[in-house]
């Protein structure tokens, strides 16, 4: 039998499979960069375009600096020191807000942000978690792209530098990451990611992963950061032990466009044929800490499988679906997948949890998904529309034993940090 290690919340999960009926799909793996620190400070003073970040900076100017929350893997705790090292002397630290750009998740608690910027950035600059739903700290910007009502964060727009930090990875419904994301939906006010991601564009074929021109959600996206203004964009892509690889730093939008290409050739892996059956991941912790995430990795497999085929996917999930918010009794409101879809279709808009609801039903409609969770039971997953599986391997070789000679299956050990699609001309 084959053994693959599974990212599976913070210790790896071993999935036994017959290497005769497996095709298993990781990244292109990259090795960190020699000193990761090094190709930060490369990203800062040799742009893909525009002058360095110190040159774009004057004494006396107030800075804000967008950086992910604490669902994503971004190494906030060298990026951020990066930026403050290469502005030292130039602005003063009582001027700078680092904001953690939640969109419409909770805030993070004070631990939380220790450990992802780490006390020294804490003790040093105010950080702030963006909340989408608090109004008195939101400023009107206009009406952008295809007609979004754009509000955000107050101390962005006011603030006289704008700096966005994240990572680039497909993205199952924005194309990729990092980016103008980090403008909106990261610091957009509720009524603005409502409609970013309402139930047409989330719907659209070209809402999908790796598609950035054309698609609608990426297209307004990418119209608010450029209509609303970013001095300076850094990001960077990371291998599977979340560490540097390079680093991208410069104007928006050609900055992001070069980081998204290095992206697509590390994660964008095409196949031949689809897939009886397709087991996949959420990427580990901190990926995988909720099934509200974990929907990334279920989208992932859902390009690869045949229709009526089985998706496993073992995702942790210690914060549950999670408890905060409506998606348990979203999930839980019509009495199929079909069901669901069709309702959530005759809503003009949706609410966040209804629209990671919608996508989940689209891949549930189109075949049997299994979940293995250490947190969530059968009866919860049930709820859900969600088959449990207690034992992977177990799942997996029933699975192809119901499919008939000659099933095959799919293993996307890294899940979305994998993104298989059916090569052109393949059936």
């Amino acid at each position: 039998m084959l053994t693959v290690r599974l990212a599976y919340g913070e210790t790896g999960l071993d999935l036994r499979v017959d290497p005769a009926a497996a095709t298993v799909i990781t990244p292109v793996h990259h090795p960190a960069a020699e000193d990761q620190m090094a190709a930060l400070r490369r990203a800062l003073r040799s742009p893909v375009a525009g002058p360095p970040l110190r040159d774009r900076v004057r004494p006396g100017q107030t800075v804000a600096i967008s950086a992910c929350d604490v669902t994503r893997p971004q190494p906030r705790h060298l990026m951020i020191p990066a930026i403050l090292d290469e502005l030292d002397g130039v602005v003063d630290l009582a001027d700078v807000v680092v904001l953690v750009a939640t969109g419409t998740h909770r805030g993070n608690t004070d631990a939380e942000l220790r450990r992802m910027f780490g006390d020294h950035v804490v003790d040093a600059v105010r950080v702030v978690n963006h909340d989408a739903r608090d109004r008195a700290s939101l400023a009107w910007c206009g009406t952008f792209g295809d007609g979004v009502p754009v509000w955000l964060n107050r101390e962005w727009t006011e603030a006289d530098v704008r700096i966005t930090t994240g990572f680039v990875e497909p993205h199952f419904f924005a194309g990729f990451s990092g980016g103008p994301k980090l403008v909106a939906p990261g610091l957009a006010a509720l009524e603005t990611v409502l409609v970013l991601h309402d139930a047409a564009r989330i719907a659209d074929p070209r809402a999908t992963w790796g598609v950035t021109h054309g698609n609608p959600v990426h297209d307004d996206v990418r119209a608010i950061a450029e209509a609303t203004g970013v001095t300076f964009a850094l990001d960077v892509v990371l291998n599977r032990e979340q560490d540097i690889v390079t680093a991208f730093g410069g104007d928006l939008l050609p900055m992001h466009a070069a980081a998204t290409e290095a992206a697509r050739r590390t994660a964008m892996r095409p196949v031949d044929t689809l897939f009886d059956v397709v087991v996949t991941t959420n990427s580990g912790y901190p990926l995988d800490q909720n099934l509200y995430q974990s929907v990334k990795g279920m989208s992932a497999a859902h390009k690869v499988v045949r229709p009526g085929g089985t998706i496993i996917c073992a995702a942790e999930c210690r914060d549950g679906f999670p408890d905060h918010g409506s998606y348990r009794a979203v999930l839980a409101s019509a009495d199929s997948p079909q069901a669901l879809l069709d309702t959530l279709a005759r809503r003009a808009r949706t609410v966040p949890d209804q629209w990671q609801a919608q996508i989940q039903a689209r891949v549930q409609r189109d075949a049997r998904v299994l979940v293995h969770t250490s947190r969530l039971g059968a009866e919860e997953l049930a709820a859900a529309h969600l088959g449990h599986a207690e034992d992977v391997s177990a799942a997996v070789a029933d699975a192809l034993a119901a499919a008939g000679t000659g099933a095959r299956v799919c293993v996307l050990p890294e899940g979305p940090q994998t993104i298989p699609y059916l090569r052109a001309g393949a059936g």
